[in-house]
């Protein structure tokens, strides 16, 4: 995206963050430029993720990021509020308006976890848990430690 280069920024550290597998995937659009294209989610916290992208996004701009994790998909309306260049990619980072977001944010983190957890106990264990027996499993051993 031409003329988008000046507008990056080293970003601060956004609190909080836990590291996401990096399979979960999310759906931007830009609200002005119309453009919706698939990246990869990269962190969560309070109120505003982080993800992968290959083109610079320009700080200010209005996102409508949707993640896929449960149907009806979550959808939300965000603000890029940094954007870096990382090897050959760029991490954007995205701020939610308010709490009621950012909650709903912290959810689909929760969600994006038990999923992980999910598939890791197939894969390590090659055990098959339906979502709830995930979901009870991942909070009997993780809720805990889970920041709030």
């Amino acid at each position: 995206m031409a003329g988008v280069e000046e507008n990056l920024v080293k970003a601060p550290p956004m609190r909080h963050f836990i590291r996401h597998p990096s399979d979960i995937p999310i759906e931007c659009c830009i609200t002005h430029l119309g453009l919706r294209r698939r990246h990869c989610l990269k962190d969560i916290g309070p109120g505003g993720l982080c993800f992968q992208t290959h083109d610079a996004l320009q700080r200010g701009c209005d996102i409508q990021i949707t993640i896929p994790v449960r149907e009806p998909p979550f959808e939300a309306t965000g603000t890029i509020v940094w954007c870096r260049q990382k090897n050959h990619h760029y991490e954007v980072g995205v701020q939610f308006p308010d709490e009621s977001t950012e909650f709903s944010v912290r959810m689909v983190e929760q969600i994006c976890q038990i999923h992980h957890y999910q598939k890791e106990v197939l894969e390590k264990e090659g055990r098959l848990l339906t979502a709830e027996e995930a979901a009870a499993e991942w909070v009997a051993k993780y809720a805990q430690d889970f920041p709030s």
